[in-house]
Parts: C-alpha cells; sequence; structure tokens
C-alpha cells in the first residue's frame, strides 16, 4: 500500500469520527488541501451528446438511486458523492459529474437511443422550462422507496420527495405552456426510474430499527413493492404514461458483500440475492396490475438482476475478465473500503464488471442499457422493450 493511498485512508477514518454536521464539509476541504490535482466538476454541458432534432420522444425523466444519479448529491451534505476523480475519469469529458461509475450511467445510453441530449440533474438546473424541456434526472444516491434508508450517509431526496418534484415541474410546464401542451409533453415522454437497492443495503441488512424482526424478507419485499406500486399510480395522476421500471441487480455479487460474507472463491451471497430475486418477481406482477388497471398505462419491468446474471455467467463473451473485483477499492474484491483514491482504481475498467463496492463499470450499464432499448444481448424487460413500446405507440 502506497503513502497516497494510507494518507486516503487516515481521511477515511478521520470522518468517521467528526460531528456529525461538520464531517459533512471540512474532509472535502482536507483533500481539497492534500490532492489539489482531484479537480471537482459538478456541472456538464447539455450539448453532449449533440440534440436530435427528431426524437424517438419528447423528453426522457429519471428517478432512482445512485445507480442514475447524475449530480444531484453534489449539491447536497452527504458522504454519497461522486464529484471526485477517479470517478468520471472515463466520461466523456473525462472529468467527475457526480456519476457513481466510471463513464456514463444507463439513462445516458438510453438518451443516445432516445436522440435526446444527457439529462441533467434537477437540482443543477436554474428550474427554467427550457432546462427541463427535454428531461430532468431527479435521482439522488442514497435514496431509497422507504424514506429513511440510507440516512446515515447524510442528505438524499428519497423516491417520494423524486415524486413530488416531478409535480412541481409539471406544475410548471402549465404554467409556462400551457395544459394540453404540458400533458402532451408529459404523457409521451419516458419516465425511467432505478430504485430500491438502499433498502436491502442501507436497511434491511443493517437491520435498522430491527426491522428483520418485523420483516421476514418476504414481508419486507411486499412491502416495498406495494409502496412502489402507489408511487407509480401518484405519477400517473399526473399525467406520467410511459413508465420504464428497473428491477434490482444482484446486489449478493458485489464486491463489498463478497468481502462482508468472507466469500470462496468469489461466489454470490444467495441470501441476500434470494431477496433480490422475490423483490424483482412480486415488482413484475404488480406492473402487470398496473396496466391493466390504469388505461392507457405503458409500464415496463427491466430485469437488472436477469440481465446481470446474463452478463456475470457468460463474461467471456462480453470481454470481461474481472467479474468479482471492483476496479477501485481496497481491501479483499476491493470491496473492503470505498473509491476514494485514483490510485486506487485498475488501469481498464472495461475489463471490470464492477466499478466499485456497489456500482457496475460504463461498459456493463451501456449492455444493460442495450437490452432494456432492445433486448440485444438478452430479453430481460417485460411485456415488452422500450424500442417496441415506442413502435407501437407510433403505430396508434
Amino acid at each position: 500500500m502506497d503513502s497516497s493511498t494510507i494518507r486516503y485512508i487516515l481521511i477515511l477514518i478521520l470522518v468517521m469520527f467528526l460531528h456529525p454536521i461538520s464531517s459533512l464539509n471540512y474532509p472535502q476541504q482536507l483533500v481539497d488541501e492534500l490532492y489539489p490535482e482531484l479537480e471537482s466538476n459538478g456541472s456538464e454541458s447539455r450539448s453532449i451528446p449533440v440534440r436530435n432534432l427528431n426524437p424517438l420522444a419528447p423528453a426522457l425523466f429519471v428517478i432512482g438511486d445512485s445507480s442514475v444519479d447524475c449530480g444531484t448529491n453534489n449539491f447536497l451534505g452527504t458522504f454519497a458523492r461522486a464529484d471526485r476523480l477517479p470517478y468520471g475519469r472515463d466520461f466523456d469529458t473525462h472529468r467527475p459529474t457526480g456519476r457513481f461509475c466510471n463513464g456514463r450511467i444507463p439513462v445516458d445510453y438510453l438518451a443516445l437511443h432516445l436522440g435526446l441530449p444527457f439529462v441533467p440533474s434537477y437540482l443543477g438546473e436554474t428550474g427554467s422550462v427550457e432546462d427541463m424541456v427535454q428531461g430532468v434526472n431527479y435521482a439522488s444516491a442514497g435514496a431509497g422507496i422507504i424514506f429513511s434508508s440510507g440516512s446515515e450517509l447524510g442528505q438524499h431526496i428519497s423516491l417520494t420527495q423524486q415524486i413530488q418534484q416531478v409535480m412541481d415541474t409539471s406544475q410548471q410546464f402549465i404554467l409556462s405552456m400551457g395544459e394540453d401542451a404540458a400533458y402532451d409533453l408529459i404523457s409521451n415522454s419516458i419516465f425511467y426510474i432505478s430504485i430500491g437497492s438502499n433498502d436491502y443495503i442501507h436497511y434491511y441488512l443493517r437491520n435498522v430499527s430491527s426491522v428483520q424482526s418485523l420483516y421476514l424478507p418476504w414481508s419486507f419485499n411486499q412491502f416495498l413493492s406495494q409502496t412502489m406500486k402507489q408511487e407509480i399510480k401518484n405519477l400517473y395522476n399526473t399525467n406520467v404514461r410511459n413508465v420504464v421500471v428497473m428491477g434490482l441487480a444482484p446486489i449478493g455479487c458485489a464486491p463489498y458483500y463478497l468481502w462482508m460474507y468472507q466469500s470462496k472463491n468469489g461466489e454470490c451471497i444467495e441470501t441476500i440475492n434470494d431477496m433480490i430475486l422475490e423483490f424483482n418477481f412480486a415488482m413484475r406482477f404488480i406492473i402487470e396490475e398496473l396496466n391493466h388497471e390504469l388505461p392507457e398505462a405503458n409500464v415496463i419491468f427491466c430485469d437488472a438482476f436477469e440481465g446481470s446474471m446474463d452478463i456475470i455467467k457468460n463474461h467471456n463473451r462480453y470481454g470481461f475478465s474481472v467479474t468479482t473485483d471492483a476496479c477501485c477499492g481496497f481491501g479483499k474484491y476491493k470491496g473492503w473500503i470505498m473509491c476514494i483514491s485514483p490510485d486506487m482504481a485498475c488501469g481498464n475498467a472495461s475489463s471490470h464488471i464492477w466499478w466499485d463496492q456497489f456500482h457496475p463499470t460504463d461498459t456493463v450499464n451501456e449492455i444493460l442499457a442495450d437490452n432494456v432499448w432492445s433486448g440485444v444481448h438478452t430479453s430481460m424487460c417485460y411485456p415488452t422493450n422500450l424500442q417496441d413500446l415506442l413502435a407501437k405507440k407510433g403505430k396508434r
């Protein structure tokens, strides 16, 4: 371990023992002083990618957690931040933007498929309609379906709060362009939801408030899925019609849990993955219910577990040579200490499935996004993929 990595670990230890309020600010200043080369840039240009004059949908709106956060947490007091290198090193700008990845996140690739620019963070915009008319990203790292999930990390925007932000945005559209135009925009846009992992990582598996004695895994999954159903109905009441709901990825295979459970030979932690499978099963059933209950609703469930396990099992076909160790981290499987130093990162992230303790590399994100779009690698979306959904809508 070199001196640079040791200093980062010492900083992390210092953070853990600081006063809860000051710890959200002072360590950032300390890192700035020690490592001025790690420049932060929470903004990005809407010109990446170039706008398409004929997009396949008027806008893309994103709700979720760190799997799709593009910079929301840059504006919050939280440990869950990705505004420092090596995060973003392989992004278009080669700078950290707040994405928990070495490069692009899934919704960036979906925006390309739709012919839309990368969706900006809601908190990073001025609030003008012009900034939001082609989409907004409300996602916040640490957020969960349960309001308090991830609260030990600091501030975040919960699922319920993100839904409220959608409603606020809708009201702004109505005031600016009128009810009919606002309805057309919202009802024809794509809403992408990716949330739920933190309800396990930061709530159930940590046994917060003795939740495991109150809920067996199946009951907990039912609670989460029924809550999701109501939130999707709330979106529907705001004139949202086209929704992509991402199932949860196999977090039992994440480097953090391989390290914590002392996995032998990198085998996934089945007790955790079984919970994820149950949640995804419940959500797929609920999506079927919603499509029957809500007139003109087009809700798709995309099973990230199924798509991710296909990548893990067939990693050679996809070009991955490292399936268990994170590209960036420290300890066995690089799962003990989070990615806080460029020196911790591997040279070639595209050979790894995992970027850090919990998040995949942008190569994995691209594969999963392509599956959401057209099922090109494996069919993981039900009852249809996004491309076919848009094609059917166009024929009406």
